[in-house]
């Protein structure tokens, strides 16, 4: 084998490695299966919260006047011109009532090299809005974007289709950080096994 075709080879491998893995993400339960995964995840959870509040103190205006909001701590994103994201969290109704477990996946293929984790944190305005992401109708359009938080960055964020959209701590490179094409999946407390 010559070496452009080795290189040929390996490139066609990590890329269908990458495009498997994101659309095998999906596939995966949305609520953590144990209730020790469950216990970890609020754990993890409550201390994503609890960073972005002390980052952003305007924040709060999002807490406590959304419908419900969802909070995905991590977000592990990869990819080699083809790339895959996946993240699991919780869903609040407003007053930070528990209500659900949710997941996010993501596929792209672009212009894209390397690996980053991030949290985000998205708040519904609109009961419609809530519902629709409960209902599995919500999915990010290619365009779509987050605001970084960042001290301030809550006071002069606004809905956008009675959606707001935070990320928090980027880690990692990543040469392309969209959150458009993003999917998400929702499971109620009351459907558990």
């Amino acid at each position: 084998m010559t070496t452009t075709t080795t290189q040929t080879t390996v490139r066609t491998l990590l890329a269908c490695l990458c495009l498997g893995a994101a659309f095998a993400a999906p596939a995966c339960s949305t609520a953590p299966k144990s209730e020790g995964e469950r216990s970890v995840l609020t754990s993890d959870t409550q201390a994503f919260i609890a960073r972005a509040r002390k980052l952003d103190p305007s924040l709060s205006r999002f807490f406590d006047g959304a419908v419900g909001y969802a909070v995905i701590p991590e977000i592990a994103k990869g990819g080699l011109i083809v790339g895959g994201a996946y993240g699991r969290g919780q869903v609040f109704e407003k007053g930070g009532r528990l209500v659900g477990y949710c997941d996010v996946s993501q596929g792209s293929i672009g212009a894209q090299i390397g690996g980053q984790s991030f949290g985000e944190i998205i708040f519904f305005e609109t009961r419609d809005a809530f519902s629709n992401f409960k209902g599995g109708q919500f999915a990010l359009a290619a365009q779509a974007s987050a605001v970084a938080l960042a001290e301030g960055a809550g006071a002069a964020a606004k809905y956008d289709n009675g959606v707001a959209m935070f990320i928090l701590q980027p880690k990692g490179l990543m040469l392309e950080a969209s959150i458009g094409g993003q999917q998400f999946s929702f499971q109620a407390l009351e459907d558990l096994p």
